[in-house]
């Protein structure tokens, strides 16, 4: 029979014999994967993202730290940009040249902040003669109190330890003068970046739409429209957070400064302004400078007069705390208190008084233009589109931002200058 021979050349295979192996099957990526369980791979792979993430970020800052000196410029003008552009957009409105309307409005807030100064500096000048003369008591109260307090200090020994503490700054008097030095060339790098400031200001309100759509045609063309709508998202969170945190600030120098003023303490003009100006860095501003105010009415007027300035200043914070932070700034730009003292912290720990400066209004520039990418809104928006093609304000839809009602960047309007 054919066949028959070979198949009885093959040797039968013994009772409980096993078998031959046959080639060996080499695993695959994905045979390994599946013995990894899901949760520890799902994990890796937030890990690694989120990693790359943090690395990115982390190089971009400091790359962007080494050229602080023209960051930090241009983002002051990008505040002064959103404060000021309502004044050039009435200005235009009432047919006046779009470069008119830009040198009228920088020139009128240069007048405000110049005339505020000086007359700060006035009344410091006639109090400070006054205010160095209670200063005076108040040291030879704390001498007479060391004296005759429970430490019985006698004049000996209160002269060893200044002059001790003048020997210590003698000895020290090279680090003071570096230290003077210093502040010599931060003060010039301020004077520079005050004029970059307003040199790019002058510019953000006459073409302020114009470099916008330039920088969106630096995009690929599919994310143009996401870049776009999600920038001038952004731009209106920001200027919602400038003109809400100046109302901020007004309302705690008001607060401050007339509760300092009907007490008696001196200088409630000048430290009104210092509380408005110290009001920019949120929450934590205006308690600072409300030391300040304590420190001055425990100087000129005593302990009893420190304490109600006290009263005033925690009254004035419980009134941002809960109702100006929460309600007003809350809804103008969507974040929560405690992600605005976080964001503030962080600023200033990573980057001082700037840091914690623009800490909030970028965290809030983030947050809306991170929910217009995160929705998708640009493929359901249609005034973004008359936005990018007339330089019309587009306004939010349904269901956005509440504090992103009007998205105007400066310029948009201008007419021929």
């Amino acid at each position: 029979m054919p066949g028959g021979e070979a198949a009885a050349d093959v040797p039968a295979a013994a009772p409980g014999a096993v078998p031959a192996a046959g080639p060996r099957r080499v695993r695959s990526d994905r045979d390994l994967d599946e013995d990894i369980p899901y949760g520890v791979r799902i994990a890796a792979s937030w890990a690694w993202r989120i990693g790359l993430i943090l690395l990115v970020t982390g190089a971009l800052i400091w790359l962007l730290s080494k050229i602080s000196f023209l960051i930090i410029p241009v983002m002051v003008a990008a505040l002064l940009a959103g404060l000021l552009s309502p004044v050039t957009r009435w200005l235009r409105r009432h047919r006046v040249p779009n470069g008119a309307a830009v040198a009228i409005t920088l020139l009128g807030f240069i007048g405000l902040i110049g005339g505020a100064l000086a007359l700060v500096g006035r009344q410091l000048f006639t109090g400070f003669g006054e205010l160095w003369g209670q200063a005076l008591a108040g040291v030879q109260q704390i001498q007479t109190w060391l004296a005759e307090g429970p430490l019985h200090l006698t004049a000996a020994q209160i002269d060893t330890y200044i002059q001790d503490a003048t020997a210590a700054l003698q000895k020290n008097s090279s680090s003071i003068l570096s230290g003077a030095l210093t502040f010599g060339s931060t003060a010039g790098h301020f004077a520079a970046g005050l004029l970059i400031a307003l040199f790019v200001t002058i510019f953000f309100l006459l073409e302020g739409e114009r470099i916008w759509k330039f920088l969106v045609r630096l995009m690929p063309r599919k994310a143009r429209p996401a870049v776009n709508g999600a920038g001038r998202r952004g731009w209106t969170s920001m200027v919602s957070y400038t003109r809400i945190q100046l109302f901020v600030a007004f309302v705690d120098a008001l607060g401050i400064g007339v509760g300092a003023a009907i007490i008696g303490v001196p200088l409630a003009l000048p430290l009104g302004v210092l509380v408005f100006i110290g009001s920019f860095i949120p929450l934590v501003g205006a308690l600072v400078t409300g030391a300040i105010a304590v420190l001055l009415a425990l100087v000129a007027n005593g302990l009893v007069n420190a304490l109600i300035m006290v009263g005033i200043v925690l009254l004035v914070q419980q009134l941002e705390g809960h109702i100006l932070q929460p309600l007003v700034m809350g809804k103008a730009v969507s974040l929560h208190p405690v992600a605005v003292i976080l964001s503030v912290a962080a600023g200033s720990y990573l980057a001082g008084i700037p840091g914690a400066l623009f800490s909030v209004p970028i965290l809030a520039v983030a947050n809306s233009a991170i929910r217009y990418i995160a929705g998708r809104t640009w493929e359901h928006d249609e005034e973004l589109a008359a936005a990018s093609t007339q330089g019309a304000p587009a306004r939010a839809g349904a269901g956005e931002d509440p504090g992103a009602r009007e998205v105007h960047l400066p310029g948009a309007d201008a007419g021929t200058p």
